[in-house]
């Protein structure tokens, strides 16, 4: 069934982009002749290729199960085209669908990774002999290599993990890190799932660690993260949580952009129509 364009429409900054993504997406899915009317009148579809942004890293938890378009999830990862985008709460036939609207809808080539930590039917679909994975995934305009997937030894109410690779973020070939970590009142869980994500993190010089920590930034359990990366945004620290950006609806900084090694330039935290967590990108200097 095609999306109405309407209701998306009325988000200014993404009117012109959503509009002709949706619009091939329903010429795709249905063919040009059974838009007929509903179309008629309406302008061609204005040209939507872009091309990524070398030294942008994003993070977005995709709300899950939230029902949402992937078309729309698409087009909101176009909007900021940054050269790798760390998803959180991702099924593997979605992740595999935002990827595919990219590259048709937008002319954005990412190569995908999968950091699924269990199989849910519930969650993702598919057969119930066969249901589809859930987890975390990486999407990045370079190829990926060396990719680890790491399930928590206790994942709290629900199995999370950290996956990893190596890829080049502008143009410097870098670790890129993402993970989820335990729901919220799980502060015991998260403690030795941080403990073992640093672990793996100090084993490198230089690295980029994306993800939902569920955690605000002087919560004791991301110590051993702080002790090792800082937030992309400079001002943000366990001591100055006061100035730390929210990054959910419930005006609390979940989401981290965690750089070791590595400066930052600037960054953005932008509200989503499409996840109750916000959008995180943020431009690197790796030189």
């Amino acid at each position: 069934m095609c999306i109405d364009t309407g209701e998306a429409l009325v988000f200014g900054r993404r009117a012109g982009l959503f509009g002709g993504a949706v619009i091939v997406a329903c010429m795709a899915l249905v063919g040009s002749g059974a838009l007929g009317g509903a179309l008629a009148g309406r302008s061609e579809p204005v040209g939507a290729v872009k091309e990524v942004v070398p030294n942008r890293v994003m993070t977005w938890n995709l709300c899950n199960p939230c029902e949402e378009s992937n078309v729309d999830r698409a087009a909101e990862i176009a909007e900021y085209a940054p050269q790798v985008i760390a998803m959180q709460e991702a099924c593997a036939p979605d992740v595999k669908k935002i990827r595919d609207y990219l590259e048709s809808l937008f002319g954005l080539v990412y190569h995908v990774e999968y950091g699924s930590v269990l199989q849910n039917w519930g969650r993702c679909g598919g057969a119930p002999w066969n249901p589809g994975g859930y987890g975390q995934a990486l999407l990045s305009a370079a190829p990926m290599t060396d990719r680890v997937n790491v399930e928590y030894p206790d994942g709290g109410s629900e199995d999370r993990g950290y996956m990893a690779v190596t890829t080049k973020v502008g143009g410097q070939s870098v670790r890129v890190f993402n993970t989820h970590l335990a729901e919220r009142r799980q502060e015991e869980i998260r403690v030795k799932q941080a403990g073992v994500l640093a672990k793996e993190i100090a084993r490198h010089d230089r690295a980029i660690v994306l993800g939902d920590f569920n955690a605000v930034p002087d919560a004791p359990e991301l110590s051993p993260i702080w002790a090792l990366a800082m937030d992309t945004d400079p001002q943000c620290r366990p001591s100055f949580v006061g100035v730390c950006k929210p990054t959910t609806e419930w005006q609390s900084k979940f989401d981290y952009v965690f750089l070791r090694g590595i400066t930052p330039l600037r960054h953005s935290v932008e509200p989503s129509a499409y996840s109750d967590h916000y959008v995180l990108h943020s431009d690197l200097n790796l030189t």
